[in-house]
């Protein structure tokens, strides 16, 4: 099968003699995926979605969409059968929630307008609004506009830029929710960009983890998560505890010990060890550390511990949901749960 989104070798720079700010990128989206562009500010991502948009002009590679190519001959962006969300809406002021889905639709015959307008307002669930001015609704209402008016036209790629970083931490997270639940309706495929770990984790069917232009890892959340490649991947998505060592097949011995590896090495190695992968425990046999800082979540509490006699203030992190909760100062003994992973 074709898939929705193939990019070649992408290469866009805002200037000659710059480094480029998409540098050899491929990557493809299937039908039907949800794909996001996760990285920090600055690696590409957003760049890369005008790229595909045709926002802007590539310097090198090719972008095809259905199979179809776009970048030699250029395609303008109203040719590409795309579909933008922005981070601020971008709704027109003087239309009502109607008219600013209708305004994608004027490349349809008039008789099919109404009926698609209103047909895209309903799987958004937004029908009882539609004679509404966009300053008449809440944030989350205004995304779903956004999100209705992009999807009317039926596009074959939906690009989504930051879409919800405007809203509240709560609506946030039930907007996020329901614009999954409509894409997945809908069966359209969409690229998200996010600066946001918790909402690329949330959100994706697959994520590209993105790093000077280029890809530094993809894959689904759970792969990327549990098996980061380089230490950039594991203190990026989520965080994590790098420890040098020197590792023997399975095993490797760190300032915490002899800890299991979940892949064979052999030589100096640098690991990563999960925060929720240490363990306050009683055994004798553990490494002592001291607490220095304690952040309580409710459902569970991270603290700061510092090795005991470490070189140079070594400090982990720990991500803890039992009890009693500990307090700053307490000097105790963890763990390591799980076999570490090996990154570069």
């Amino acid at each position: 099968m074709t898939p929705t989104l193939e990019l070649s070798h992408l290469v866009k720079r805002f200037a000659p003699g710059l480094p480029p700010v998409v540098d050899d990128l491929s990557l493809s989206a299937q039908a039907g995926e949800l794909l996001t562009l996760l990285g920090p500010s600055g690696c590409g991502k957003t760049t890369t979605l005008r790229l595909i948009a045709g926002l802007e002009r590539p310097d090198g590679g090719s972008i095809r969409i259905a199979g179809r190519e776009l970048t030699e001959p250029f395609v303008p962006p109203e040719r590409r059968g795309v579909g933008l969300v922005f981070q601020d809406y971008a709704l027109f002021p003087h239309l009502n929630v109607l008219g600013n889905v209708l305004f994608g639709l004027r490349h349809l015959p008039r008789a099919e307008r109404l009926p698609r307008a209103r047909e895209t307002l309903a799987l958004v669930g937004l029908t009882i609004f539609e004679t509404r001015m966009p300053h008449q609704l809440s944030g989350g209402q205004q995304q779903r506009v956004a999100l209705a008016r992009a999807l009317a036209p039926r596009p074959a790629l939906l690009l989504l830029d930051e879409p919800f970083s405007n809203l509240d931490a709560q609506l946030r997270y039930s907007t996020r929710q329901e614009v999954r639940s409509i894409l997945r309706r809908s069966g359209t495929t969409a690229i998200l960009v996010t600066h946001d770990q918790e909402e690329a984790l949330a959100f994706s069917d697959r994520l590209v983890l993105m790093r000077g232009g280029r890809a530094e890892q993809s894959g689904t959340p759970q792969e990327v998560y549990a098996w980061p490649r380089t230490a950039f991947v594991a203190n990026f998505l989520g965080r994590s505890n790098l420890l040098g060592g020197t590792a023997d097949r399975f095993m490797a011995r760190t300032i915490l010990g002899i800890l299991p590896l979940a892949e064979a090495a052999s030589g100096p190695v640098l690991v990563s060890v999960r925060p929720e992968h240490l363990a306050f425990t009683d055994d004798p046999a553990g490494t002592p550390v001291t607490i220095v800082a304690r952040e309580f979540r409710g459902h569970d509490a991270t603290y700061t511990v510092h090795l005991s006699g470490a070189v140079g203030g070594q400090e982990l992190v720990i991500h803890d949901s039992g009890s009693p909760v500990r307090a700053e100062g307490d000097q105790v003994r963890v763990q390591v749960t799980q076999p570490a992973r090996v990154v570069r």
